[in-house]
């Protein structure tokens, strides 16, 4: 140790931070510890000889460049700036996903005014589409039965995942803003990015559990039914609708 000179020191720092840096688990940092090492072992190169290293130079400052293109993408994914303009009125719907997974689910998405009356799926029909309730109401017929469900929900999400038909009909009962993705594209979607078949499965089972959730509570008035001018007059109890929350969570829609 006592012989070690200045390029001994710095390229056992850069080794350090190294090991550190594939020690850590978050990316971020352990990009960050990368980047150190880098510029640590450039300074090494142009002082280990007489003259500068350049051919392991040019080749770490290559390296670091790729880092940094790397911490950028880790950036831009968190940051607001990957919000789409014209879907940051409905982010707060989805905000369980990072921005940059929210801007690929959009990217495959159709948002579109529906009027009343119209039909989103059918009973004992393939589901070719997904649908997102961003504003509005929707009628469920089911086993018989008809209840209504509020906004903000998804609709035709367990036959996307089963591939099962639909088991119940689903139609708007006012003028809706809604978000549609054809299912062929999701899943082909799904199959090229890993990271968008994960975003579109926590909606989905966040989607699920509060539809759960809401079968069992009292009855809100987000639940309370459309204009009657909208839908055939039918009187539902508060244990009806709860019933009828309970199909919807056990099938597909």
């Amino acid at each position: 140790m006592e012989n070690m000179a200045l390029p001994d020191y710095v390229v056992l720092a850069a080794g350090v931070t190294f090991v550190l840096g594939y020690l850590i688990i978050n990316q971020v940092a352990l990009r960050l510890a990368v980047m150190v090492g880098t510029c640590l072992y450039i300074w090494y190169y142009s002082i280990a000889s007489d003259t500068p290293l350049w051919s392991a130079i040019w080749t770490s400052v290559a390296m670091g460049l790729a880092n940094l293109f790397g911490l950028f993408t880790l950036w831009l994914r968190s940051s607001p700036l990957s919000i789409p303009r014209k879907h940051r009125d409905i982010y707060a719907h989805f905000n369980i996903l990072p921005p940059g997974d929210f801007r690929k689910l959009m990217a495959v998405a159709k948002r579109q005014t529906l009027p009343a009356g119209h039909v989103l799926t059918s009973k004992n029909a393939r589901v070719k589409s997904v649908y997102f309730v961003i504003n509005g109401s929707v009628a469920v017929d089911k086993f018989g039965d008809r209840f209504f469900l509020p906004d903000g929900i998804f609709l035709g999400e367990v036959g996307y995942l089963t591939g099962n038909r639909a088991s119940a009909t689903t139609v708007l009962t006012a003028d809706s803003d809604v978000l549609e993705w054809d299912v062929a594209d999701l899943k082909n979607q799904s199959e090229r990015d890993v990271r968008f078949k994960l975003a579109m499965d926590a909606l989905i089972s966040l989607d699920l559990a509060e539809k759960v959730a809401r079968a069992g509570s009292p009855r809100s008035e987000d639940q309370v039914a459309p204009p009657h001018d909208l839908v055939p007059d039918v009187e539902i109890s508060h244990n009806q609708q709860e019933d009828g929350l309970h199909l919807l969570t056990t099938g597909s829609t």
